[in-house]
């Protein structure tokens, strides 16, 4: 990329975001400066099938959106931890961003906007619970919803829990809800409409869940989101 980002330093948290992107190629949004907060902080979950298959669940605070790359996907289930690998923070605008991006462009492959809704702390402050790596947190998304925690383990890792709450469940939610909540769409579906290469939409298509017989052979439901 040599000198087209020469001054990311402007940019200021977003500066990584932009620094790894080529906006005349990609069709992501530029990340401009941190936003103002708005009366209630966003979430997102995006299904991004890059060079691997992941969920990237992101928490809006600062005016950016706090990032984790999870390649299992979040769990209801409370017995199971989720590994959440802390990614650059995104700009707000990326919380509407579902298509393909190009291949060979950084985390080239389709997007979809999985779940998305508005959290709150369980903590009187977001800064001191990330340092001390113990954001307690309540969801409230189409998909995910109730209490959670981010932790950090003694090693640095970061997990992401479901609490025992009404909301728990042990339904793998990333089968039994596949679709994106903003399109309905499969990742397939997403990337045929994005008009993606075939080896883009044969990865795509792999990372959408198996159909049932049942539901393959039932075409006009559609599977629930």
């Amino acid at each position: 990329m040599g000198g087209v980002m020469h001054d990311v330093s402007k940019f200021g948290t977003l500066a990584e975001y932009n620094r790894k992107r080529r906006f005349d190629v990609t069709p992501e949004p530029r990340g401009a400066r941190a936003s103002a907060a708005g009366p209630k902080r966003q979430f997102v979950v995006q299904k991004h099938r890059a060079s691997h298959l992941h969920y990237d669940f992101r928490l809006e605070h600062g005016g950016v959106m706090l990032s984790w790359a999870i390649p299992k996907g979040p769990s209801l289930d409370p017995g199971v931890k989720r590994l959440a690998m802390p990614t650059e923070p995104h700009p707000l605008e990326y919380n509407a961003f579902e298509g393909v991006i190009p291949e060979g462009e950084y985390g080239g492959g389709t997007v979809m906007i999985w779940d998305k809704g508005t959290w709150e702390p369980e903590v009187p402050d977001v800064e001191p619970a990330l340092a001390k790596g113990d954001l307690k947190l309540t969801l409230h998304g189409r998909k995910l919803k109730g209490s959670w925690v981010l932790v950090r383990t003694r090693n640095g890792q970061w997990l992401l829990i479901k609490h025992r709450d009404a909301a728990a469940s042990t339904d793998d939610v990333t089968v039994t809800k596949p679709l994106s909540v903003v399109s309905r769409r499969t990742m397939a579906g997403i990337a045929r409409a994005a008009g993606a290469s075939e080896q883009q939409i044969a990865k795509a298509q792999a990372a959408d869940p198996p159909r049932s017989p049942a539901t393959a052979a039932t075409r006009p439901k559609k599977r629930s989101a």
